[in-house]
């Protein structure tokens, strides 16, 4: 019986699996957002959620498990940098899944996962450099 069993199986193995999920969430921690396929951007959210819950902790165990999973240092170093510290006031939904259009190719649904609290975060730098710039000019 499958009680409980929601892991999405993105028709691949579960090597494959976790390689595609380690790989999609370094891109996300690398570059902040990407675009996926809704699928993907749904396997994706739980995973990249549990990373940044353990990067909140900050301590040598939780950058080792966040090592063994994507096995990539900078990246690890990236995340517990600036994604963990822009979200620890939170609680917990630090992605938001934006959904796009279908793909033109093969019409598969697109969508756009995002960190939620580094949208905010280059807002404020928006801010904060447009009222920079008329205090330079003066």
């Amino acid at each position: 019986m499958r009680h409980r069993r929601n892991t999405t199986k993105l028709k691949r193995t579960a090597s494959h699996r976790r390689a595609l999920l380690a790989n999609l969430a370094c891109s996300l921690i690398d570059h902040g957002r990407i675009r996926t396929t809704l699928g993907k951007a749904k396997a994706l959210r739980p995973v990249a959620e549990k990373l940044v819950t353990l990067a909140k902790r900050n301590d040598l165990h939780s950058r080792r498990l966040a090592i063994a999973f994507l096995h990539q240092k900078e990246i690890v170093k990236k995340l517990f940098a600036e994604v963990a510290p822009a979200a620890i006031a939170r609680q917990g939904g630090y992605c938001r899944i934006t959904k796009l259009g279908p793909r033109t190719s093969d019409a598969a649904p697109m969508a756009i996962i995002e960190w939620v609290d580094a949208a905010a975060a280059e807002e404020e730098e928006e801010e904060a450099e447009t009222v920079a710039e008329p205090a330079a000019a003066e």
